[in-house]
C-alpha cells in the first residue's frame, strides 16, 4: 500500500524554498496588518471632520484633514472647564498614579524578590506561590470591599488611594518576575563584593541591581502599563476631577444621546503616546529582561 507521503507531489528545492519563504512573509504581513490597522484607523479618525467620519460609504482618507481636536485639547485652559480641560487633568492624574505605582513597586518588590531569591527563609517557596495566587483573584470580586474600606477611612477620590490599591495588585507580579531574574545572577559576584567589605544590602545595590537593569525596566514597563490602563477600580474609587484617571475620563466622552467620535479618537491617540514611547525606548531592555529572567543558570 502506497503511503500518503509517497503520493504527494515532490517539489524541487528551488521551488519549495521560495514558496515556503513566500508563505511565511505573507503570514507575517497579515499579522502586522491585523495589529496595526486599528491604530492607523484611530489616527485617521482623529484628524477627520465629524461629518466625513459619519458618511456612508466610509472614507478611509479624509478630504479635509484637521488637527482642531488636538489643538483644543492641548490649549484647553482651566477657565473653560470643558471636557478638553478635564481630559488634560485626568491625563496628569494617570501619569502621577502610574509613576507612583511603578517606582514604589520596583523599590519594594526588588528588595522582597532579592530576599526570596537569596535568603534562607522558612516556607519561602510557598509564600511566593501565595503571592502569585493573589494575581488569580478577579478585581471585581474585591471591588465592593475596596470601596467600603476606602469610604470608611475617608480615602475616596484621592490619587494616593489608587496608588495603594494598584500596588497591591502589581507588587506580587514584580516580586515573582524579579525573583526569577535575581536567581539567574551568579551568587559568586555577591560573595566577592562581601569579601571586599560590602554588606548584603551594599552588594544588592552595587552589584545585583546594576546587573538587573533589564529586568527592572521590563517589569517597570508592565507595572506602568497596568496602572495606566486600569479602569474598573478607578471608576469605583474616583468621583471628581481631583483623582479621575484617563480611562475614566475617556469613557465619559460617550454621551447618552451623542458621541463625539472625533474627540474620542483624538483622546485615544494622545493616551496611547506614553505606552508607545515606553515600548520604543526600552524595547531592548524589555526583550533582554523577559528572556533572561525566564530561565535559571
Amino acid at each position: 500500500m502506497t503511503s500518503f507521503t509517497a503520493m504527494r507531489p515532490h517539489l524541487p528545492g528551488y521551488i519549495r524554498k521560495p514558496l515556503r519563504a513566500f508563505i511565511i512573509y505573507l503570514l507575517v504581513i497579515l499579522v502586522v496588518l491585523y495589529t496595526i490597522a486599528p491604530i492607523v484607523w484611530l489616527v485617521i479618525s482623529s484628524i477627520t471632520p465629524l461629518p466625513e467620519l459619519l458618511t456612508i460609504p466610509l472614507r478611509w482618507i479624509p478630504r479635509h484633514p484637521t488637527f482642531k481636536n488636538y489643538r483644543e485639547i492641548i490649549t484647553a485652559a482651566p477657565q473653560t472647564a470643558g471636557v478638553n480641560y478635564q481630559f488634560k487633568v485626568a491625563l496628569w492624574n494617570s501619569l502621577v498614579v502610574s509613576l507612583g505605582v511603578t517606582l514604589l513597586c520596583l523599590a519594594v518588590g526588588s528588595m522582597a524578590a532579592y530576599a526570596f531569591a537569596r535568603l534562607d527563609l522558612p516556607f519561602k517557596d510557598r509564600l511566593v506561590f501565595v503571592l502569585l495566587f493573589t494575581q488569580m483573584l478577579p478585581g471585581i470580586a474585591i471591588l465592593i470591599p475596596l470601596f467600603m474600606i476606602s469610604n470608611r477611612l475617608h480615602l475616596l477620590d484621592r490619587r494616593i488611594t489608587l496608588i495603594i490599591v494598584y500596588c497591591s495588585f502589581t507588587l506580587p507580579f514584580i516580586v515573582w518576575m524579579m525573583r526569577g531574574y535575581f536567581e539567574t545572577i551568579p551568587k559568586d559576584l555577591e560573595d566577592a563584593a562581601m569579601i571586599d567589605g560590602c554588606s548584603m544590602l551594599g552588594a544588592l545595590f552595587r552589584v545585583v541591581i546594576p546587573l538587573s537593569t533589564p529586568g527592572l525596566f521590563a517589569t517597570g514597563v508592565f507595572a506602568f502599563l497596568g496602572a495606566w490602563n486600569e479602569f474598573m477600580i478607578a471608576l469605583a474609587l474616583t468621583n471628581t476631577l481631583a483623582s479621575k484617571t484617563m480611562p475614566v475620563a475617556l469613557a465619559e466622552f460617550i454621551g447618552r444621546f451623542r458621541i463625539d467620535y472625533g474627540l474620542m479618537t483624538t483622546v485615544g491617540v494622545i493616551a496611547s503616546i506614553p505606552p508607545i514611547l515606553l515600548a520604543l525606548i526600552f524595547q531592548r531592555y524589555l526583550l533582554e529582561g523577559l528572556t533572561s529572567g525566564a530561565v535559571k543558570g
